[in-house]
């Protein structure tokens, strides 16, 4: 089960009972306008502002050849139905690299066919294909939703996470 539905996910493409039709694949450059909307839902939902600015120096990481960040969209024909933003990083103690899932987000009217599970299988598949030894992720404690899709396809942990937040501090710095 995918996200409450049956289908097939094999990391590239997943057919529900609805007879949709998702790709998974990289952006490309006519995608820009596509993914902004998706990713401005995505910035809207947990409530952060998203300048012209920002999203353009995401897009520039996402599409550069040479940028550790890599993104991925999930689509049906030419609509893009969600996104996922991903890059290695090092594991010095267990001595090897992981797949770290920065963004990840379905737009609402196609939640809960197997979107999510789709794009979540492609970092599996990619961690796979380069070797490394894990795929983590965060959310936010109150998105129940995602976290039932996550908690069949994943295992939580018990780490907790902390922020110092850098960009805060040179706003208030400049204040004073």
């Amino acid at each position: 089960m995918v996200g409450g539905r049956t289908g097939l996910a094999t990391g590239r493409e997943t057919r529900t009972e609805e007879s949709m039709s998702i790709e998974v694949r990289p952006v490309k450059d006519g995608d820009f306008f596509a993914w902004l909307d998706v990713y401005a839902k995505y910035a809207e939902f947990y409530d952060t502002q998203l300048t012209d600015q920002k999203a353009l120096v995401l897009w520039s990481w996402l599409t550069a050849d040479d940028h550790e960040e890599d993104g991925y969209v999930a689509v049906d024909g030419d609509r893009i139905l969600g996104l996922a933003h991903m890059r290695e990083f090092a594991r010095p103690l267990e001595g090897d690299r992981g797949l770290f899932l920065d963004d990840l987000f379905v737009v609402e009217e196609e939640r809960g066919k197997g979107v999510g599970g789709a794009l979540i299988q492609k970092a599996r598949s990619l961690a796979e294909e380069r070797g490394l030894g894990v795929v983590q992720w965060i959310t936010a404690q109150d998105n129940s939703t995602a976290q039932k899709l996550y908690d069949q396809v994943a295992s939580r942990t018990s780490w907790v996470t902390y922020e110092i937040d850098l960009a805060s501090a040179r706003v208030e710095a400049g204040r004073a």
